[in-house]
C-alpha cells in the first residue's frame, strides 16, 4: 500500500507533501521554509530590542519559540527524509497486512483507530488554522499598529507605511506554511503511535484467542507452532517499529520539553500581572495550545507503554493451558519480553509518560511562583 493510500497516515503525509518536505522535491520547500526561517530570525532580534518589557518578551519569545520548534522540525524532516519515508511505507505496508486479517474485532478495531486520527489530524490542522487566524487579525482591533508577531530589522521602522503594510502581508502570507510546518508534525506523532496502539491490541487479540478458530487442534500442531512464530515475529515488530518512532521525534521531543515547560512558566507569570481583559483571553489561549501540544505527545505515549506491558496479560489469558510445552515456551518468550516497556523518550533520557507531564507541570507551577515572588 502506497503511503498517501493509507487512511490512518494519508492527511499529515499530503501536507508534507503539498509542501514536497518528503517524497517530492521542489520549490514550495524553499519558499515555506526560507522565508519562515528568517522571520523566525527577526523574531528573536525583537526580544534583544525589547529587553526590560517583561510583558512584551514573554508575548514576543512565545512566539518566536513557537515558529523556532516548526523551524526546527521542518528541517529535521527535510534532513532525515529517508528515514521518514522508510518509517511511512513500513507503517502502510502493516496497516495492509492488518486490515487483510479476517476478524471482525481487528476490523472494528481499524476502523475505529483509523477514525480517530484522521479526525485527530483534521481538526487539528483546523484548530490550527483558526488560532493563527486569531493571531494575525487580532492587531487590526488594538486601536493602533501592531504586527502579529514582534520582529526586527535594523535601521528599518516596523510602523511607517509603506513598511508597515508589508511586513503585515508578509506575516499573514507566511503565518499558512507557518501552521503546516508545526501542526502536522503534532498530528504524525499522535497517528503513529494511534498506529502502534492497533499493532499491539491486534497482537493481544490474536494472543487471547489463537485457539479459538482450531479448538480441534492438536496438543502440538505444525498450525499451532507456526501461528505464535507469526506472534513472536509480530511483537518483533512493534519492538522495531516504536524503536524506531523514537529515534525519529526523541530530540524533538527534548526540545519542546525545555522550551514549552519554561514558555508555560512565562505565560503563567504575565496572566498574573496584566489586567487587560482581551490580554488575558490570548494569554489564556496561548496557555491552552502549550498544554493541548504537550498532553497530546504524552497521552499518546503513555497509552503505548500501558499496552505494550498488558500484552503479557493478554498472552496469560490465553488458551495455553492444554497445549504442548514447546507452545508454552513461545508463549512464554513472548511474556517475559512484554515486561520490559515500549516507551517513547524525551531525548533518549526519560519516558513520555503521565507521570513525566504532571512532573514538568509542578516544574513550571514551581518556578513561576518562584518568579512572582522575587517580582513582587
Amino acid at each position: 500500500m502506497e503511503v498517501l493510500e493509507c487512511p490512518l497516515l494519508s492527511v499529515n503525509v499530503r501536507v508534507w507533501r503539498f509542501w514536497s518536505f518528503v517524497l517530492v522535491h521542489n520549490w514550495r520547500r524553499y519558499v515555506s521554509i526560507i522565508p519562515v526561517t528568517l522571520l523566525n530570525v527577526f523574531m528573536f532580534a525583537d526580544l534583544y530590542r525589547a529587553w526590560g518589557n517583561i510583558e512584551e518578551v514573554i508575548i514576543n519569545a512565545y512566539f518566536a519559540v513557537l515558529y523556532f520548534n516548526a523551524v526546527l522540525r521542518t528541517l529535521i524532516l527535510v534532513y532525515q527524509r529517508q528515514k521518514y519515508e522508510v518509517f511511512l511505507a513500513s507503517a502502510a505496508t502493516v496497516y495492509q497486512e492488518i486490515c487483510q486479517i479476517k476478524d471482525d474485532v481487528i476490523r472494528k478495531l481499524v476502523e475505529d483507530y483509523t477514525r480517530r486520527a484522521r479526525i485527530l489530524s483534521i481538526s487539528n490542522l483546523a484548530l490550527g488554522a483558526f488560532i493563527s487566524g486569531c493571531f494575525v487579525v487580532y492587531p487590526l482591533f488594538t486601536g493602533q499598529r501592531s504586527l502579529p508577531y514582534g520582529m526586527f530589522i535594523p535601521g528599518v521602522s516596523n510602523f511607517e507605511s509603506p513598511q508597515y503594510e508589508i511586513f503585515y502581508i508578509t506575516q499573514l502570507v507566511l503565518t499558512f506554511p507557518g501552521c503546516c510546518m508545526y501542526i502536522p508534525y503534532t498530528s504524525f506523532f499522535a497517528t503513529s503511535t494511534l498506529f502502534g496502539l492497533v499493532q499491539i491490541k491486534t497482537l493481544q487479540h490474536q494472543l487471547r484467542t489463537f485457539r479459538s478458530t482450531g479448538s480441534k487442534l492438536a496438543r502440538r500442531t505444525p498450525a499451532l507452532d507456526r501461528q505464535l512464530k507469526q506472534f513472536i515475529e509480530d511483537h518483533k515488530r512493534i519492538i522495531r517499529y516504536v524503536q524506531d518512532l523514537n529515534g525519529l521525534v526523541t530530540y524533538i521531543c527534548l526540545i519542546e520539553f525545555l522550551s514549552f515547560g519554561l514558555m508555560l512558566c512565562a505565560l503563567l507569570f504575565l496572566l498574573n500581572i496584566i489586567s487587560v481583559m482581551a490580554q488575558i483571553v490570548i494569554v489564556g489561549a496561548y496557555i491552552f495550545m502549550i498544554l493541548t501540544q504537550i498532553f497530546a505527545f504524552y497521552w499518546h505515549s503513555n497509552e503505548v507503554r500501558e499496552e505494550s506491558m498488558a500484552i503479557a496479560t493478554a498472552a496469560y489469558s490465553g488458551p495455553w493451558l492444554e497445549v504442548d510445552n514447546s507452545i508454552k515456551k513461545k508463549l512464554l518468550l513472548i511474556t517475559i519480553r512484554a515486561q520490559r516497556p515500549l516507551e517513547l523518550t524525551v531525548g533518549n533520557v526519560y519516558p513520555m509518560t503521565l507521570e513525566m507531564f504532571q512532573s514538568l507541570l509542578n516544574a513550571s507551577y514551581s518556578y513561576f511562583t518562584l518568579l512572582r515572588r522575587v517580582y513582587n
